[in-house]
């Protein structure tokens, strides 16, 4: 979400708004640094120390980020209090426990860029060496991005080499009995997460074979870390799929013939021996590489392992890859035969009905459509309104209006889905004169014992048909104070004193199973639709009994006061 710096308080939360402006007068935010241009880091304390980043440019806050577990909303109240921080002389904003600069003295900060830019131009060689040398001996962070941001120089560098520094991670975190807790995770996401900081780098100065390393490596080593580890905050499998989206990207890269093929091997060889079994990144090892296949021979050993025997959803998916593959290296023709061949496959069968229209041979598409209506009948219901659907677009198309409202009634009665825009059509193509018995014999469908009563439906139609003396009797019986206010804006001309009883009537009985602010609140927005409805004094009647009823429920009596 882009939000831009000066009004950003519109585009946020209210209450997030006010807990992220209560950390900043708190003083929780520490001084903001400008990294590099445009790019803004801060810390923020609260029951822990939180970082922040920023992306500002044209005055547009372009990317937000925070390392907080913090995931209900886009943004959280971290960067909230950073935002309120950059803007305090622009909202004229306190913050009781930080000075502001004296008049007269205020001048722009250097970046953190043009600071350390400024120190190396004035550093010998000698003694950045000798800095660096320090660092490495007796700061383990600073090693860990030293050696893995320039293994690549020397011979040694190997994906063995990441491993070992990522299971260095896992142990300095474990607990009793391996056990990792959502804390630790969330230290080993972050030391992972600077790792992979680092193959990005490599993978944007062409350094592919370093970025494979790591990459393979997180993914070997936090994998199997998913079976005894709190990762509720996906510290652990957000790792994951950034190392396997590092693979994607260099296998969409101009990569030398011989790393390519080291790469196919890698996902041949993890496929076959189920390294990620169990994971969307196992069958995305096939996937990844029908994508840097060359040859037919290449192919071929991807498909070997398709065509074994795998759980019928999975199998689906890889049917897809093979397919792919068979379209880049066998054609056309052999791709088609093989979709004919597996139709029971749901995307195949769709394939093959959009390949039909598109040649203008209805009567083929129609033929898999209806072969997929009995094929799925069984075991996979919800498909079957699919291929009526394709059905419904090849009578339109061909101006079949038996069938289309054939087909369009089955799935107004039968598939719940986009009700209004089937029985919109309905009422398009039925003669007006057969209009009324029409519609009472899919209502008489509805209310079927065996179908149940489909009350949203059978209401949909009454207030299509503007029946409210029948839309009220299906109200009465099942009168739930959601229903009474969905109807009450159709009804309130013709029944405003028995909504306001039924709803009195709702009232009572949600107070009576309820004792808690949020349903308190709910029966009052109940008490204002009953003035609205012209009964205030069966409302200010009611109120009075609630009060004598609940007399020690004060935040009942709190929200009965704003009514």
């Amino acid at each position: 979400m882009q939000i831009p710096l000066q009004q950003f308080e519109n585009y946020i939360d209210e209450a997030i708004l006010k807990r992220g402006l209560s950390y900043f007068r708190k003083g929780a935010v520490n001084e903001v640094e400008e990294i590099s241009p445009g790019q803004f880091e801060a810390i923020v304390s609260g029951s822990e120390d939180y970082t922040i980043h920023l992306q500002i440019s044209g005055g547009i806050i372009t990317e937000h980020w925070c390392d907080c577990p913090y995931d209900l909303g886009p943004v959280c109240k971290h960067v909230v209090a950073v935002l309120f921080h950059m803007q305090q002389e622009e909202m004229e904003l306190s913050q009781p426990r930080k000075k502001k600069p004296s008049a007269g003295k205020h001048s722009k900060k250097k970046t953190v860029e043009e600071q350390v830019r400024e120190l190396l131009g004035k550093l010998s060689h000698d003694d950045l060496k000798q800095f660096i040398l320090e660092q490495c001996i007796g700061n383990p962070s600073f090693r860990q991005i030293f050696i893995s941001g320039f293994a690549y120089l020397v011979s040694e560098e190997s994906k063995e080499m990441y491993k070992k520094q990522i299971q260095s991670f896992i142990t300095s975190v474990e607990g009793r009995r391996g056990y990792i807790d959502w804390t630790g995770a969330g230290v080993i996401g972050k030391a992972v997460e600077s790792l992979l900081f680092t193959a990005e780098k490599h993978f944007d100065q062409a350094h592919y074979q370093s970025t494979i390393y790591i990459a393979c490596a997180v993914m070997e080593e936090m994998t199997p870390l998913l079976n005894y580890v709190d990762d509720s905050n996906g510290a652990i499998g957000g790792t994951i799929d950034q190392a396997f989206e590092l693979l994607n990207q260099v296998a969409q890269a101009e990569i030398p013939d011989k790393l390519r093929l080291e790469l196919l091997g890698y996902c041949i060889t993890t496929f076959g021996k189920n390294i990620y079994e169990d994971w969307d990144w196992h069958l995305g090892m096939l996937d990844l590489a029908s994508r840097i296949v060359k040859t037919e021979s290449e192919g071929n050993k991807v498909i070997a392992l398709i065509d074994k025997p795998m759980e019928s959803y999975t199998k689906e998916r890889a049917q897809l890859i093979k397919f792919e593959i068979l379209l880049r290296m066998k054609g056309t023709k052999e791709a088609e035969d093989f979709i004919n061949q597996n139709l029971a496959n749901s995307r195949f069968r769709t394939i093959a009905i959009e390949s039909a229209i598109k040649d203008k041979n209805y009567e083929k598409a129609i033929g898999i459509a209806r072969d997929g209506v009995r094929a799925d009948a069984k075991d996979k219901p919800g498909l079957v309104y699919t291929w009526y659907d394709w059905l419904l677009k090849i009578a339109t198309i061909q101006k079949d209006t038996d069938r289309i409202i054939e087909y369009a009634r089955i799935l107004f009665v039968e598939s719940n889905h986009h009700g209004q825009e089937y029985y919109k059509l309905l009422k398009a193509k039925v003669a007006p004169g057969r209009w009324k018995e029409f519609v009472e014999a899919i209502i008489a469908d509805f209310k079927r014992e065996s179908r149940g009563s489909n009350f949203e439906q059978i209401s949909g139609i009454y207030i299509n048909e503007k029946w409210w003396d029948r839309l009220f009797d299906l109200l009465k019986t099942k009168p739930s104070l959601h229903n009474i206010e969905a109807f009450d804006k159709y009804l309130a001309a013709g029944y405003s004193n028995e909504l306001v009883e039924m709803y009195s009537t709702g009232i009572v009985y949600l107070l009576k199973i309820s004792a808690n602010r949020g349903h308190y609140q709910e029966a009052c927005r109940y008490l204002r639709r009953m003035i609205k409805l012209g009964g205030k004094d069966k409302c200010d009647n009611l109120i009075l009994k609630i009060r004598a009823e609940y007399p020690k429920r004060s935040a009942l009596w709190d929200e009965l006061s704003r009514v």
